[in-house]
């Protein structure tokens, strides 16, 4: 409960952050963008051809794994260099500095030959680990472990990236040596973002859903139309706003686990706390 609520002050501590820099959803918002160009760039044509079930299939063969590959990469590619230039924004903020978008963008381009990288390895990784979770048995079992291992051990890649400008494999190790003094907290802190806006949108369903079906039943339509839309973009900003504030986070966590300090926004007896040794 203790690491919970502290989970829940570093939450109130990074919407600080945001609200002090509002332009930081930005990234989340063109990284959503990228993503859904990216997915109907490759879904479109793979639907029409019939070649999206056979993908990760015995008969998808070596072209399915080249598809996916290709597809992987790029969506990878797209999220890191967004998240990149987040984390390293809102790095600048913490330290008491005040960023702008130009500022993102150009930490993330100077960081470009590593971020790719990165996506390379990621959409390796990501292949095999969505090819063991096609299988059945104790492979999927192993696919589903070999995941969570790797989004544990590659939480502080994309800070590491943004700040120390290092390759794609020394960042994966720094990750792993950073997450060695904060590894109870970062596991509670996305657990407990989680909560916070899996509990959000659980409320805007529980509201949404209702209010459009007896809209459509009393044959408002107009009306059942427009709740619609308002439901949509609820969860589509709550889902911006996860998005931002869990970058603000993971970059709270790196510069803490990588300095020994806090910034302004956060209190540093609660952060010292936070980030115990637990391995």
């Amino acid at each position: 409960m203790k690491r919970f609520t502290n989970s829940w002050k570093l939450f109130k501590s990074a919407a600080a952050v945001l609200a002090a820099d509002r332009e930081l959803l930005l990234f989340p918002i063109l990284s959503t963008i990228g993503i859904i160009i990216v997915c109907l760039t490759f879904a479109i044509p793979m639907f029409l051809s019939s070649f999206f079930d056979s993908i990760f299939s015995p008969e998808g063969g070596i072209a399915g794994l080249v598809v996916a590959f290709a597809f992987y990469l790029v969506q990878y590619l797209v999220i890191f260099y967004s998240n990149t230039a987040l984390v390293g924004a809102a790095l600048i903020r913490l330290e008491g500095g005040d960023p702008t978008v130009k500022d993102g963008f150009r930490i993330a381009n100077s960081r470009f030959g590593s971020i790719f990288g990165y996506a390379l390895i990621a959409a390796t990784v990501g292949v095999l680990l969505k090819a063991l979770s096609r299988r059945k048995g104790s492979s999927r079992i192993i696919g589903s472990l070999a995941g969570t291992a790797w989004n544990i051990a590659t939480y502080l890649v994309v800070p590491v990236l943004a700040v120390e400008g290092v390759n794609p494999l020394e960042a994966i190790q720094r990750s792993v040596s950073l997450l060695k003094k904060t590894w109870g907290e970062q596991l509670i802190g996305n657990f407990g973002l989680g909560t916070i806006f899996g509990g959000a949108t659980f409320i805007v369903l529980l509201l949404g859903i209702p209010a459009i079906l007896l809209a459509f039943n009393a044959q408002y339509i107009l009306l059942g139309i427009i709740l619609i839309f308002t439901v949509l973009l609820l969860l589509a900003f709550i889902g911006l706003a996860h998005g931002c504030l869990n970058g603000i986070y993971t970059a709270a966590v790196y510069q803490f686990a990588s300095s020994g300090k806090s910034s302004t926004f956060f209190d540093d007896s609660m952060v010292r706390g936070a980030f115990s040794p637990n391995i």
